[in-house]
This record gives C-alpha cells, sequence and structure tokens, in this order.
C-alpha cells in the first residue's frame, strides 16, 4: 500500500491541532484555538476538511488514554472504539473530544483507514515494579489499577531526534527527557524505550503544570472531601483548571507571560515558575534513579524547546546528576544547548507529535497491507 499523505488530528483540553502530513512535510495545518467539543472548533475543522484538495490515505488521531484495552496503536473499528469510551473517566479533559472527533471524521471520511495512537504507548513496556502502585491487590486486580505514562507520541520523537543530535543510534542512549507544556511530565529512557515517567494512572500525577496541580498528599485531598471543605466536582475542578502555574501566579497559565511579569517586579509570577522549575528537577531527579548513567537531557514540549529561562533554571539546579547551566539560546531549530565538553549535555528538541502520529499510523497501515 503506498500511502502519500496522512491527517493527524491532536486534541488538546482546549484547543485543536490538524496537519496534513506526507512523510516529513507538513502540507497544511490548522492551529484551533478553542476546546474541540465546541462548535467553533468542529466549524473550524469542517473548514480545513473542505479545502483539503483531496481525501488523506489515512487519519492518525492522538488518543492521551485507552485505559488498558487500547495501549499499542490500532486500525479503528466499533471494538475499539467501545474500548475507548470506557476510559473516557481517566482523561475526562481529553477523551471525550477524542471520540467526537472520531465520528466526526469518520463520517467524513468513512472510505479512510483511521488509526488511534495512544500516547500510553511508548510506556506499555514498562517493568511491573515501575508501573505498579503499592495499593491492596483487589484493588489493582479489579480496577486495574497502575502507572501508564502519557506524552508519548512526543517522547518518541524527542529519543529519535536526540540521537540524530548526538550522532548516536538511540537504542544506545540513556535520557531523561522532559514534555514541558500545557500538560507536563518526563521520562527516563534506556535503550529508546520508556522505564520510568512521572505521569501515572491519569495525566495529573507528577509534575506541575500550566493549569494542573500535578502531585499532592493524597491525605491533603482526602481532608479536603472528608470535612466538607469541597465537593468532589470543585475538587476535580480546582486541580485540573485552577492550579499549577495559574493557580500560583492568579494571573496566567502561560510561562511567557510570567517571565515578562517577573521582568516588571510581579512576586508570585516570579514565585510561580520558582516552583514550577523545583517540581521538574524533583520529578527529572527521581525519574534519573532507573538509570545507570544518564548521557543527555532533552527537553520538549513549548515550553522545553522555547522557554530558555525555564531550561535554564532546570539544568542548573541538576548538579547532583552531572548537569550545568550557562546554556546557549539557540530557539529556532532542535540543538545542543550545553557548553561545549559538558559532562552531561542539554538538547532543546520541537515537539513534532503530527510528524510521529503520521509516521505511526503510516507504519501500521502498511504493515496490515502487507500481511494481507
Amino acid at each position: 500500500m503506498d500511502l502519500v499523505t496522512v491527517l493527524t488530528v491532536n486534541p488538546g483540553s482546549g484547543s485543536l491541532r490538524l496537519h496534513l502530513v506526507d512523510g516529513d512535510r507538513v502540507l497544511d495545518a490548522a492551529e484551533i484555538g478553542h476546546p474541540p467539543r465546541s462548535a467553533d472548533a468542529r466549524a473550524e475543522a469542517t473548514a480545513f476538511l473542505n479545502r483539503l484538495p483531496a481525501p488523506p490515505d489515512v487519519v492518525a488521531h492522538r488518543l492521551v488514554h485507552g485505559g488498558p484495552q487500547v495501549i499499542a496503536p490500532t486500525v479503528l473499528d466499533p471494538r475499539v472504539r467501545e474500548a475507548i469510551a470506557t476510559a473516557a473517566s481517566l482523561a475526562p479533559q481529553h477523551v471525550p473530544a477524542t471520540l467526537d472527533l472520531l465520528d466526526l471524521l469518520t463520517d467524513r471520511l468513512p472510505d479512510v483507514p483511521h488509526v488511534v495512537c495512544p500516547d500510553t504507548a511508548f510506556h506499555a513496556h514498562l517493568s511491573e515494579v515501575a508501573r505498579t502502585y503499592p495499593l491492596p491487590e483487589r484493588w489493582r486486580a479489579r480496577w486495574g489499577l497502575r502507572r501508564y505514562g502519557f506524552h508519548g507520541l512526543s517522547f518518541a520523537w524527542a529519543v529519535r531526534r536526540a540521537g540524530t543530535l548526538l550522532g548516536r543510534p538511540p537504542g544506545e542512549l540513556n535520557l531523561l527527557v522532559a514534555h514541558l507544556s500545557g500538560g507536563s511530565s518526563v521520562c527516563a529512557v534506556a535503550g529508546g524505550r520508556s522505564v520510568d515517567t512521572s505521569m501515572g494512572f491519569t495525566p495529573l500525577e507528577g509534575l506541575m503544570m500550566a493549569k494542573r496541580s500535578g502531585s499532592v498528599d493524597p491525605g491533603l485531598l482526602l481532608w479536603l472531601l472528608r470535612e466538607g471543605k469541597l465537593t468532589l466536582d470543585e475538587l476535580e475542578t480546582g486541580l485540573s483548571e485552577h492550579s499549577g502555574l495559574l493557580g500560583l501566579s492568579g494571573s496566567s497559565s502561560d510561562t511567557r507571560d510570567l517571565v515578562h511579569a517577573v521582568r516588571d517586579g510581579d512576586v508570585k509570577a516570579s514565585f510561580a515558575l520558582a516552583v514550577f522549575d523545583h517540581r521538574a528537577r524533583r520529578e527529572l531527579a527521581a525519574v534519573a534513579a532507573s538509570l545507570d548513567r544518564v548521557d543527555a537531557l532533552v527537553l520538549t514540549g513549548d515550553i522545553g524547546w522555547d522557554q530558555l529561562e525555564v531550561a535554564e533554571e532546570i539544568s542548573a539546579g541538576l548538579g547532583v546528576l552531572g548537569l550545568r547551566g550557562g546554556l546557549d539560546p539557540r530557539r529556532d531549530h532542535d540543538a545542543v544547548i550545553s557548553p561545549p565538553g559538558a559532562a552531561v549535555p542539554v538538547l532543546t528538541v520541537r515537539p513534532r507529535e503530527e510528524l510521529e502520529l503520521a509516521r505511526t499510523a503510516t507504519v501500521l497501515v502498511r504493515d496490515g497491507a502487507a500481511a494481507r
């Protein structure tokens, strides 16, 4: 099967990205700044589809969480869609939007194969030790409670690019990778595979994020509920939409805004960034314990790739791992930005989930066609 074009569909909690990809070239794109389930997003997505010169050869959908049943790239069918629907409560800010987009696009492009690419796939082979929560066995067995990990598409792309930049096969590298964006997580990679990561059963665990809290003491959450301080809905909304950078700064969830505010003397913005940097260093140091050496730190995601101030603070504070500051601000392309001769190089890699989606879907559909 000679595939040429792939339509990639990447819904976030408050935005939607569509790309028409041919190999490693983006032919057309739509950056939709509305929640994916909104009427405005649907209208803009439809307008994008209307301007395509021809139907794509395959559609690749980013799936944040496929639960225990969808843990590898899979061609969509009714059984797969049902499995995704059962996982919707695990990532309520993301999976319902994916389901809506699957319905919209399969209705619009019924004769084109649709591939769902779960972000959890990169972490699917975590060791039992790394993926297990110390909870009662009956809970774990009954409800599938385990660490899944997320941002796998971004991590997979960053690992390959790091190999190119360092001139070494990815399978020979031990890497710390940080995806820093609206949602943030870190990953330890050995031999090209995830061996530990900060996000777990849901995308709420781990690093402090733009609007999400990341990890907090579960006893604190129980206390808030038991003492009647918050309802369950208030707690969920607060942790997912009003915490993180926004919650601490009181003004913005965007590090670019906060950096400018710091220069203007905003004390809360300065504190929010300091906590973000601290939490990122803490999580990187934690997953580093799963490696026997660190060959490089790779920063990706919108913040990791394009916010030198954050990269500098994170690197300079990880001297215990052999990292140093003094980074070179080359933001226009992927690069090694640490000083020459650094014991542990620091790399920035532009997030290209659309290219990883296209590559994954193409390989899957071509292999399936060849098998037939």
